[in-house]
């Protein structure tokens, strides 16, 4: 049997269809986000072919390629880690977890699986192909090691589109990513304060001047490789 800490991601999770009513379908999840006549095309448009890499790849890694295709694959990745975290804490539920928990965390994953499936659509032919993760280091059984990584996973991913807002040329792709950067902050905040009331804005995350914290996809990536048995390569990432 597989070993469970290393899973490849499908497109179609048996949770997802228990909680089908619950998430929101693409062309619905378009128009909350306030670009539905951007639609497949535009966003695909942005494609391999036209990237012009320079770089070389790894062998075995993944490239996320070139310019905003790039940084939506990017986005792509960090948001299937985030789905498959929270589902495998739908599916092994920590010990004594309460009726709010799970309900926050079950909404949480709608949402990240909401994410992951948008952009692979958008993205199509575009789209970097499932990731393999590797949670051994997570306990899935036990609250503050399920909350600790939620808490990394929120703080990071926040940090990623911060970081990555500067980088994208097409101002609906900010849009979009300036749109789904709040709903991750708001998922911050949430384990934040499950995890200690009152913190989910403290000093370790927001800084004298009231500003959060924004992360080069190079760190990110660092980080998140850590959690991943596939090997992300983003040297085709635009810098500035």
């Amino acid at each position: 049997m597989k070993n469970d800490n290393s899973i490849r991601l499908q497109p179609e999770l048996p949770f997802e269809e228990a909680a089908h009513k619950k998430t929101v379908s693409r062309k619905k999840f378009l128009s909350v986000l306030g670009i539905g006549g951007l639609g497949l095309t535009a966003i695909a448009s942005c494609n391999r072919d036209d990237d012009g890499m320079t770089g070389t790849v790894p062998p075995g890694a993944i490239d996320l390629g070139k310019g905003d295709t790039g940084i939506l694959n990017y986005a792509y990745a960090l948001e299937q880690l985030e789905a498959a975290f929270y589902t495998r804490v739908a599916q092994s539920p920590f010990s004594g977890i309460t009726a709010t928990e799970t309900a926050f965390l079950t909404d949480i994953r709608d949402h990240e699986v909401a994410h992951r499936e948008f952009f692979k659509k958008a993205l199509g032919a575009a789209a970097i192909p499932a990731l393999n993760v590797n949670f051994s280091a997570i306990d899935f059984g036990k609250r503050d090691s399920v909350l600790a990584t939620a808490k990394a996973f929120e703080d990071l991913g926040v940090a990623a589109y911060n970081g990555a807002g500067a980088l994208i040329d097409d101002k609906n792709y900010l849009l979009l990513a300036g749109k789904i950067v709040s709903v991750e902050a708001r998922h911050a905040a949430c384990i934040r304060d499950l995890i200690s009331n009152g913190s989910f804005a403290d000093n370790t995350i927001i800084d004298a001047n009231g500003m959060d914290q924004a992360k080069a996809p190079a760190d990110v990536l660092m980080i998140a490789q850590s959690f991943l048995a596939s090997k992300l390569w983003g040297g085709n990432l635009p810098k500035s």
